[in-house]
């Protein structure tokens, strides 16, 4: 038997080293004591050498010799790295990154059988970038529902990032990633469709980020994420200003009319215009002035709140306003009608329905960021948001 090649180095890179092959059978072939043929080691350089190898970076396998018939890169925590071969047979590349902080063992097998082993690990990520995902994981959501990603730390690779982004339907809705700085600060990236949802889509996220890089600051993911969902009916609330009405919709039939009292006019305490998707479903909280800008100018409990953007608009009951449902804004932003009515809203609501808000009396629209804004953005503006356009 030939001794255990001791790895060389190729080039002026360390990436790109010759490894030593742990050889299953000698390295020029020959004939067992049986009489049998018993194949060659191929020899194999890889791409990634040593303890301390940069994660981040495809894992590439070359034949030094002969041809390769198949490559298997295995890592220690748990399921292998896939890749292609060439169409000339003398190298494997992986179609996904080596992740940061793990071993990897790598089996080469030649045509005519023999097969060489090699190994390398990764240093640890010198920081680690993590995730948010809505909608959650089984629900069921509203037709205007994004899929929202937002990052704990800054993505400057945002191309990378969003390569790993896959989004699946069951229907083939068309529809577009879009980067902004989300309403805290950090960033953030949605997907949306066209237009709204088709009632009854599932839709799927995979997002294969671990040994991304996500850039200077960023630092690795270490991990793949994913999440699935469910568009529940079609159905949406029409909210007019100037009319003080909100017209709820379902599969575009009017079912309801509610009188209601917007924001008071000329100042902050107006209401915001456009699409405002619903975000959550509250119920009874505390709302405080101060909180928004607003001075102490209320402190109250209320009642089958839903909140419709950050900056603190929801739509709720607000008995202490009933005499100006139907015919004045006199809230101090929100969207205001009856206990009787905010609480039948509240139980047909679901997230991720859109709000569609027109008036005079509105002091601006919804911010691409404040909530999910995206709505308010034509479709051609939000595709120019995509990293990959």
């Amino acid at each position: 038997m030939s001794p255990i090649r001791k790895a060389t180095a190729v080039g002026t890179t360390a990436l790109a080293a010759t490894l030593a092959a742990a050889l299953t059978a000698c390295s020029g072939g020959g004939t067992s004591p049986g009489g049998r043929s018993v194949a060659a080691a191929p020899r194999i350089e890889v791409s990634l050498t040593g303890q301390q190898a940069k994660a981040g970076a495809p894992v590439k396998v070359t034949a030094t010799d002969g041809k390769l018939k198949q490559v298997t890169v295995s890592g220690d925590k748990g399921g292998a790295l896939a890749g292609t071969l060439a169409a000339d047979g003398r190298s494997w590349t992986s179609t996904r990154k080596a992740a940061p902080g793990t071993g990897y063992t790598v089996q080469a097998t030649a045509p005519d059988g023999g097969t060489a082993k090699a190994s390398f690990a990764t240093a640890a990520a010198a920081k680690v970038n993590k995730l948010t995902l809505a909608p959650g994981k089984n629900t069921t959501v509203g037709v205007a529902q994004p899929l929202s990603i937002v990052f704990d730390h800054p993505v400057k690779n945002r191309a990378a990032v969003e390569k790993q982004l896959k989004v699946s339907t069951s229907n083939h809705t068309e529809g577009s990633w879009g980067w902004m700085q989300d309403y805290s600060g950090k960033d953030r990236v949605d997907w949306r469709p066209k237009e709204y949802w088709k009632p009854g889509t599932k839709v799927t996220l995979k997002a294969d980020l671990n040994g991304t890089d996500s850039g200077t600051t960023g630092g690795f993911f270490v991990r793949d994420y994913a999440t699935q969902f469910t568009v529940g009916r079609s159905q949406s609330m029409k909210v007019n200003l100037d009319t003080k009405q909100l017209t709820l919709y379902q599969d575009g039939r009017q079912v309801k009319q509610i009188p209601v009292s917007g924001g008071a006019p000329g100042g902050e305490k107006a209401s915001w215009k456009g699409v405002a998707v619903l975000m959550s479903k509250e119920g009874t909280i505390n709302m405080r002035s101060e909180t928004v800008g607003l001075g102490r100018s209320y402190d109250k409990m209320v009642d089958d709140s839903m909140r419709l953007t950050w900056s603190g608009m929801y739509a709720h009951a607000a008995p202490w306003n009933a005499a100006y449902f139907g015919n004045t804004n006199h809230s101090s932003g929100c969207i205001g009608m009856s206990d009787a009515d905010a609480d039948h809203l509240y139980g047909l609501a679901q997230v991720g329905d859109p709000f569609e808000i027109t008036g005079s009396d509105a002091k601006g629209t919804v911010a691409l960021n404040n909530g999910y804004g995206e709505w308010n953005v034509s479709w051609a503006d939000w595709q120019t948001k995509s990293a990959l356009r």
